[in-house]
């Protein structure tokens, strides 16, 4: 599972941005949600995720506003799943407010962790634990949000008209521009190797943050206090 905590920057000299990510993160995401976005405590808000694919496009969707750092937590959640992530728990939730922690100390506003001591899912080369898988992902997230700093205005239009599911061609027709121009921008922001990156991340989040119905069932029965609901509490 993936646990994303997102606060809001500088809060105290900017109005209130909570209720408009949390429509925006649910209007764009909704459906792929295993428990929605809700306001956890003052500026911060919490949502659960069972793909990795939605729980990178989440924490980049978010991370593009410049009102939001936020922290990306992997590993299993105490089941039976509540009606709301403010009542949820487990390692994951220990993770993500480890990962909103440290974002508060990175220039990119995000981080990354991995439940402790749990085993990652199985492979031949893989990493031993969800932690250190964790740790190599963030590292190449750290590299695609550094790449999309550098995007212009002009790429990030071209952006947003491809990732609606227009071809290159329609979406030079929408901007007014030529194909040839279209093409340029496309190459300038390396807008293939970020789709293509993204895809990849998506796949390796799976392969990490996939744990076991026994590490889920333990997970259960988990006493730690570190509660979705509780803003106080933090991850070792």
């Amino acid at each position: 599972m993936f646990v994303i905590i997102a606060d809001q920057v500088d809060s105290r000299h900017d109005r209130d941005h909570v209720d408009e990510a949390i429509g925006m993160l649910s209007a764009r995401f909704g459906e792929h949600l295993v428990l929605p976005p809700e306001r956890t405590a003052g500026d911060e808000l919490q949502l659960l995720v069972a793909d990795g694919a939605t729980a990178l496009a989440a924490t980049l969707a978010l991370l593009r506003d410049d009102h939001w750092r936020a922290g990306l937590g992997l590993g299993p959640v105490a089941l039976p799943l509540p009606a709301g992530v403010r009542e949820a728990s487990g390692p994951a939730f220990i993770a993500a407010r480890a990962a909103i922690e440290a974002a508060e100390r990175r220039p990119l506003r995000f981080a990354v962790r991995g439940a402790r001591g749990e085993g990652a899912a199985e492979r031949a080369g893989g990493p031993a634990t969800i932690e250190d898988g964790a740790a190599d992902i963030g590292a190449i997230i750290d590299l695609l949000l550094t790449q999309r700093a550098r995007w212009s205005e002009q790429g990030w239009q071209l952006h947003d008209l491809l990732e609606r599911g227009l071809t290159q061609g329609e979406a030079a027709l929408e901007l007014g521009i030529t194909p040839q121009a279209a093409s340029k921008r496309a190459r300038a922001a390396g807008l293939r190797v970020d789709a293509d990156a993204r895809a990849s991340i998506g796949r390796l989040l799976d392969a990490v943050g996939r744990t076991s119905d026994g590490e889920e069932g333990a997970a259960a029965g988990d006493t730690d206090p570190g509660r979705a609901g509780s803003a106080s509490v933090t991850g070792p």
